[in-house]
């Protein structure tokens, strides 16, 4: 089997996640099976509410790994980015909590999630979430200008992860935290499994050693704490695959310097 090149991975996650966006039928694309799910059990099993999924059906597709809003500590008046935004389901758990005097932005960088969250802002009723076009690695977004930062298994598709975690820390106030649920590795791929599209568009390929995805946190000047690792999501959702869904607070302050 041909390598994937760095070049093309953004292209083929782009093309599945447009392709997710735009189907009433969505397929849960952070799994091993690409048919047809129940979106709602597999929202259920990694972590939401009845109620958070019944709230914002039209913005779950189930493709997270954990619920970042829960872990987090949102408060009233907070600018929450969320680092690939998709339909909007965690903006708006997060809009919920940041209340009109707060803010959420999502960033996005498939068009047609971009499209598709923003009709379901206008059908819900946010005027506090505003999705824009980005990509993780080089955020459209200012300095220090942001409270808490959430990430629902999307960091695990980037080619350069060490950017995306850089790009988080210079957006983020002093003493801002980031929430982050995402695949990483607890063993080998083989090397068909690591140019497989649909493993990598699927939160598999590209995901890394779990040690090593803590270390990228930690050089990038982020203090780690370990909330949660789910290993049963191993055979719920990815036929066995040695892997975990890992859910980090990574706190920005004074003392985590580059």
């Amino acid at each position: 089997m041909e390598k994937i090149k760095p070049s093309e991975i953004k292209k083929i996650v782009k093309e599945s996640y447009a392709k997710i966006a735009k189907s009433e039928n969505s397929c849960c694309s952070c799994s091993c099976k690409c048919k047809k799910q129940d979106d709602e059990k597999i929202a259920k099993s990694i972590g939401y509410a009845d109620e958070e999924v019944k709230s914002f059906s039209d913005a779950n597709l189930g493709l997270g790994c954990g619920n970042p809003v829960a872990l987090s500590n949102i408060k009233p008046g907070d600018t929450v980015l969320d680092l690939g935004s998709g339909a909007g389901f965690d903006c708006f758990l997060a809009a919920k909590r940041t209340g009109k005097d707060g803010k959420v932005i999502g960033v996005d960088m498939t068009d047609e999630m971009l499209e598709r969250a923003r009709k379901n802002a206008d059908k819900y009723g946010y005027k506090n979430i505003k999705f824009i076009k980005g990509e993780i690695e080089s955020l459209p977004v200012e300095d220090n200008s942001i409270d808490i930062i959430i990430s629902n298994c999307v960091i695990n598709l980037s080619p350069d992860k060490s950017k995306v975690f850089n790009e988080a820390r210079r957006v983020l106030k002093t003493n801002g935290k980031m929430y982050v649920s995402d695949i990483v590795l607890l063993g080998e791929l083989t090397e068909e499994q690591k140019n497989d599209p649909n493993l990598l568009s699927g939160c598999v390929a590209g995901a890394l050693q779990r040690e090593d995805y803590i270390s990228l946190i930690k050089k990038a000047g982020f203090e780690v704490k370990i909330l949660n690792e789910d290993k049963g999501i191993s055979k719920r959702q990815y036929q066995g695959i040695s892997l975990e869904s890992i859910k980090i607070e990574a706190s920005k302050n004074l003392k985590s310097t580059i």
